[in-house]
């Protein structure tokens, strides 16, 4: 079978850089309650939020860079550097596991609040299941709160090789194959197993749409549908749709604003179905990419700002600024419950989180750029 996609253009595109940063940020406000800080994150004015761009981005991003490897030197080699990635994120999740329920153990028994496993989802562990408990966690099934979103990575990384030698072949049917699964997992309340009990949050059969969404605009499937994406009728559906989702959205947030809408329309898009995807959600989200495509091309001169640069790098080291961003989330939470929790305090906390992941991030910058050979001397010339 032929190459039917379209390879993206060599060299790096900084809007994935720098959405990626948005998203590691905004994940990070997000997992911290009680935070007025998260007020400025996108959860809050349509049904998507910074999962799903961290989803998408990480299905685009892995397109970007291994399908060139795997035409041109094969599946195999493809295929065994994509698995090395996910070895990488899964040694990530295992260090970001352990630190993070020890951290939380440590807190419960320091300050004597026993409250503080349960709410993260920690009871399994001081029982007489917790080697099992521990076992779980190793297999992906046993997560602790706001450590869902990287083993969802790591087993959509792990089914890609085969879904992108696909894809590079026949891109649309692949598409339309995420959908059909979408759709099926939807319908037959397909997901995998949770440990004690119940299912994964982030549904793996679901939003994988999202995966191979994003692996389809990188291999041509954006660039083809430049006419319908710059069209004016698409433009008004797109603004049509984005002030619907801000509506209802905040219906959800105000009752008393949302006892304003007839109950028919409330209830098709709340409560929003996140562990499964909801096709407003998923729709929400399309929007907002072809409104990104639209508006901010990859030559936006804007993109080389000095002030996105913190967030570009963030977006850069990706992996890490995420583990340090969850381990951090529950610090704050900690020391929000610890502290007033005044509005003095939610800022404090807020800023002083993404300061040093963005630390973390120029560090590692910085770092790599060290393991690099410097360049040879020019040699000297003979006259």
């Amino acid at each position: 079978m032929k190459i039917n996609a379209t390879l993206p253009e060599k060299g790096r595109d900084l809007r994935l850089d720098l959405f990626r940063g948005v998203a590691n940020w905004a994940i990070y406000l997000d997992h911290i309650p009680d935070n007025v800080v998260n007020w400025i994150t996108t959860r809050n004015y349509g049904f998507s939020d910074a999962a799903d761009l961290f989803v998408f981005i990480s299905g685009y991003t892995a397109s970007f860079v291994y399908a060139r490897m795997m035409i041109e030197r094969g599946f195999i080699v493809g295929a065994t550097r994509l698995t090395k990635r996910v070895w990488q994120l899964y040694v990530a999740h295992v260090f970001l596991f352990v630190i993070y329920i020890v951290a939380i153990g440590y807190v419960a028994l320091r300050y004597s609040d026993p409250e503080i496993i349960s709410e993260f989802n920690l009871a399994g562990l001081a029982g007489d299941q917790a080697i099992e408990t521990l076992r779980q966690g190793l297999l992906l099934k046993f997560k602790p709160v706001n450590l869902d979103v990287l083993p969802l990575y790591i087993v959509l990384m792990g089914l890609f090789p085969p879904v992108l030698w696909i894809m590079l072949r026949q891109p649309n049917l692949t598409m339309l194959a995420s959908i059909a699964l979408w759709l099926a997992a939807r319908q037959f309340g397909w997901n995998l197993p949770g440990y004690p009990a119940g299912v994964w949050y982030f549904n793996p059969y679901c939003w994988q749409l999202l995966f191979v969404f994003g692996s389809w605009c990188a291999l041509g499937g954006a660039r083809k549908s430049m006419a319908i994406i710059n069209a004016p009728a698409t433009l008004y559906f797109c603004i049509f749709y984005m002030i619907l989702a801000l509506v209802m959205t905040m219906a959800a947030k105000f009752p008393d604003f949302g006892a304003l809408f007839p109950s028919w329309l409330y209830g098709a898009f709340n409560p929003n179905d996140k562990t499964n995807l909801a096709p407003y959600r998923f729709l929400h989200f399309v929007v907002i990419v072809i409104l990104v495509i639209r508006f901010v091309p990859k030559d936006w001169p804007g993109l080389e700002w000095k002030v996105f640069d913190p967030l570009v790098v963030c977006g850069q080291q990706s992996l890490a600024v995420f583990c340090v961003g969850v381990f951090l989330s529950f610090v704050g939470h900690f020391e929000l419950m610890m502290s007033s929790g005044s509005l003095f305090a939610q800022i404090f906390v807020s800023l002083t989180g993404i300061a040093m992941m963005t630390c973390v991030a120029y560090y590692i910058s910085w770092s790599k750029r060290q393991d690099k050979p410097l360049p040879k001397p020019a040699a000297a010339k003979i006259s």
